[in-house]
């Protein structure tokens, strides 16, 4: 793994009330956002930022409904509205409305190598391994969480970071081919899985079913640039109702066995097998491109206006996303464009949000959206222990729906298709984001999402029309899917526990700890995992 860079000094804190980045006792500007506008009072203007009576004398609030509160160290951030993209109608709560990435991210944890992982773990050993999905639940949640801290708190994704401190340009490049075959072992179990629920409810050949599910896949991106992040946010998240719909309503009609499903908790293993199975539930479920996009998604929902962004940074440039902005010609979007790297922010400093209210509002994010993946992944598991144990050719999706619909009847199977379509729909959306943000951020080449939604159907399409078998091409994929694991995990463990990065949001070491005790724990499974596909075991 190409070496990061230490930082050798802690980014010194603005002084209270200060502009971060301006001059130490420099005036605080007479213009602020909506909500410290409404709060200061009059005779704000002109105070000295050191001033008690700047900070110290509790400040008169007119009608506070619909603003975001100011942090407890206001020199780090500016109260508005929750970005340029999403403003907060009257009314809504301030955290409703802030949430979102992590229901995009979470979309990776739904994707259809997760549904062949876990359907066959329960059709082979029923309950025995309900406490995988338990356990990989809980921490996906402490990293999704320390992934969107760091695009939050810095302006900028993970990879962007990585990219800005390996300074060996080969280095780079060699991380970027790890993370990029990665990225498409993901693009493909997600296009493979498309194309079979499309074959399952119409008849669609495999080959259709991939460029259907890839023309589909290009009209969200399309929305994505276009429309900014928060109509992406909405579709995806219709889409995850409709996997969550579609994956469980097949436990009601059919209930696991309370019993059964409490002794599922209790860590073991009955066989080699079932430790494969076991790792293969980790792999599909903590996953590389997942880390990398999060980030990015929360930079990009709460970056500020370039002008609050050059205000804020002393000059600095302003963090720019990947979305482009307004109607553009077709030519712009296969325009490739070679970038001079990501700004260098003051920590706290790249959003219009408060850090400390959009860290809290993440954290709620995080959690819900932690909360559906982990159900439905139970769900998936549960449906097959209950309706899929000892029955003969359900190693397959289509074997599987075809002894879902034998056992459940027309409609659950219907359901359970439409479910796999959506997941193929949405995943392979959210892959392609983190592939192009894996590439602008380490080898700071922009290559839009559209013509990069092109190149990377083309293994996908070249698999399905050489006949390969589509279940066991989902499986493989999660196996290098384990080789990027250590290669986001790591750094994104280190990197949020540095001071000079993250300022006074930096990792407590109680958080630190966990992350190294999960990245040991995934690293050790995935390399069992490697072990006994390679072994034959």
């Amino acid at each position: 793994m190409p070496k990061i860079l230490e930082d050798e000094s802690v980014l010194p804190e603005p002084e209270r009330g200060a502009v971060p980045g301006a001059p130490t006792g420099a005036l605080t500007p007479d213009v602020a956002s909506p909500t410290t506008a409404g709060a200061a009072g009059p005779g704000a203007a002109g105070r000295r930022a050191d001033s008690p009576d700047a900070s110290d004398i509790p400040r008169p609030r007119a009608d506070t409904r619909g603003t975001v509160d100011s942090p407890a160290d206001p020199s780090l951030a500016t109260a508005g509205s929750a970005g340029p993209n999403a403003p907060r109608p009257r009314g809504v709560p301030r955290v409703a409305w802030l949430i979102g990435p992590a229901l995009v991210a979470g979309v990776a944890y739904l994707d259809p190598g997760n549904v062949a992982s876990n359907m066959t773990a329960g059709a082979q050993y029923g309950y025995l391994l309900v406490w995988v999905v338990v356990l990989g639940n809980v921490m996906a949640w402490l990293i999704q969480y320390l992934s969107a801290k760091l695009g939050i708190v810095t302006g900028r994704s993970l990879p962007e970071v990585i990219g800005g401190r390996v300074r060996n340009a080969w280095g780079r490049r060699a991380y970027w081919l790890q993370a990029e075959l990665v990225a498409m072992a993901t693009d493909l179990a997600e296009v493979i899985g498309g194309a079979v629920a499309l074959n399952l409810l119409f008849g669609v050949p495999l080959i259709w079913g991939g460029l259907i599910t890839g023309g589909v896949s290009i009209a969200l991106l399309m929305l994505q640039s276009r429309r900014g992040p928060r109509t992406f946010e909405f579709v995806i998240i219709g889409l995850l109702a409709i996997i969550a719909i579609g994956f469980t309503v097949g436990v009601f009609v059919a209930p696991p066995d309370p019993a059964g499903l409490v002794a599922g908790l209790v860590p073991r293993f009955e066989d080699t097998n079932s430790v494969l199975l076991a790792a293969s539930i980790l792999g599909a479920t903590i996953m590389p491109h997942a880390i990398y996009a999060h980030s990015a998604l929360s930079r990009d929902r709460f970056a500020r206006s370039a002008a609050q962004s050059a205000a804020g940074s002393a000059g600095r440039h302003p963090a720019r996303g990947l979305r482009p902005q307004g109607t553009r010609a077709l030519s712009s979007w296969f325009r490739i464009t070679r970038g001079t790297g990501a700004p260098e922010l003051l920590p706290g400093s790249a959003t219009e949000v408060p850090t400390d209210t959009l860290l809290r509002a993440t954290r709620v994010d995080v959690t819900v959206a932690m909360a559906i993946a982990g159900t439905v992944n139970l769900c998936i598991l549960l449906l097959a222990a209950v309706n899929l144990a000892g029955v003969e050719g359900t190693d397959s999706l289509e074997g599987a729906y075809a002894a879902l619909e034998g056992s459940l009847g027309p409609i659950i199977a219907t359901l359970f298709a439409v479910g796999l379509l959506a997941s193929g729909l949405a995943s392979t959306s959210v892959g392609a984001y983190a592939g192009a943000e894996i590439l602008h951020g380490l080898l700071r080449v922009r290559i839009p999402l559209l013509l990069r939604r092109l190149v990377t159907l083309v293994p996908a399409l070249a698999i399905l029309a050489l006949g390969f078998d589509p279940t066991m091409s989902l499986v493989l994929s999660q196996v290098v899917l384990s080789f990027g694991i250590p290669f986001a995990l790591v750094p994104l463990v280190a990197l949020t526990a540095k001071a000079g990065l993250l300022g006074r949001w930096r990792n407590h070491w109680l958080t630190t700890t966990a992350g190294i005790a999960a990245s040991i724990f995934l690293i050790t499974l995935n390399g069992v995992l490697l072990w006994l596909v390679l072994s034959g075991g």
